[in-house]
């Protein structure tokens, strides 16, 4: 069965094993990922934050603990908007459960946008871009994350624990089909150029980019941290409407 969107995420053994792996020690979302996104975000005090896909509301725990005005955070998955729920419980901070295909996106309303790990799994990207740059104050700033293009050309390294990458079909566009967790995942594949010009054609300027280059000092073993300099794991760029 394939999964798109945030529905494999309800599935139950899959989001136990997704959140095990997500919230351990050395995940590459916290060393590499999270650090390269919070230095393209840059300071959130004072500003209205939207999160698209934001999981169990990790990083909105982060940005309101970083004096963000107001956070709210959207995701289309039930088990993560209940964690998401719990973490901001007596916060600023709010959750929506819808998908980001069809959350309302008031106009000028957020200094910031979001997305951590998600776009990916979009195939429609342009709609979403184009809601985020009318959703977003002038001067306003849309920071994202995907998994890097030459990690989703291809899935033929997608066996055990990888020591090799094969990077192929990497011009060829659109839907993938990865073996995750046990699951099948829909995931859509575009190249670095692709992404510049979608959000180019949006209206945005695009003011930085980064590829997670990992960081020694973020690693508490070598051997983990030579393995991540091997070949990028995530691209993040940053915005500006």
């Amino acid at each position: 069965m394939e999964y798109g969107g945030s529905s494999v995420y309800d599935h139950n053994d899959f989001y136990e094993q997704y959140m095990a792996r997500r919230h351990r020690e050395e995940s590459p979302n916290k060393v590499i990922e999270y650090p390269a996104l919070m230095s393209l975000l840059g300071d959130v005090t004072d500003q209205t934050i939207l999160d698209l896909g934001c999981g169990d509301a990790s990083l909105g725990e982060a940005l309101l603990s970083k004096q963000c005005k107001e956070y709210v955070g959207v995701d289309g998955s039930q088990n993560m908007v209940k964690q998401a729920e719990l973490k901001l419980q007596g916060t600023k901070g709010s959750v929506v459960h819808t998908s980001l295909e069809t959350y309302s996106y008031p106009a000028g309303a957020f200094d910031r946008v979001v997305s951590q790990l998600v776009l990916h799994y979009i195939e429609d990207l342009e709609s979403i871009v184009k809601n985020v740059y009318e959703t977003l104050k002038p001067g306003g700033k849309f920071v994202f994350s995907v998994l890097h293009p030459v990690m989703t050309a291809s899935f033929k390294s997608m066996t055990g624990k990888r020591t090799d990458w094969i990077v192929d079909d990497y011009f060829d566009t659109g839907k993938r089909i990865e073996p995750w967790i046990g699951e099948q995942v829909v995931k859509y594949h575009r190249t670095i150029e692709d992404y510049f010009l979608i959000f180019q054609g949006a209206g945005f300027a695009i003011q930085g980019l980064k590829e997670g280059t990992p960081q020694r000092e973020n690693f508490q073993e070598e051997e983990e941290f030579k393995r991540r300099q091997r070949i990028p794991l995530f691209l993040i760029i940053s915005c500006i409407k």
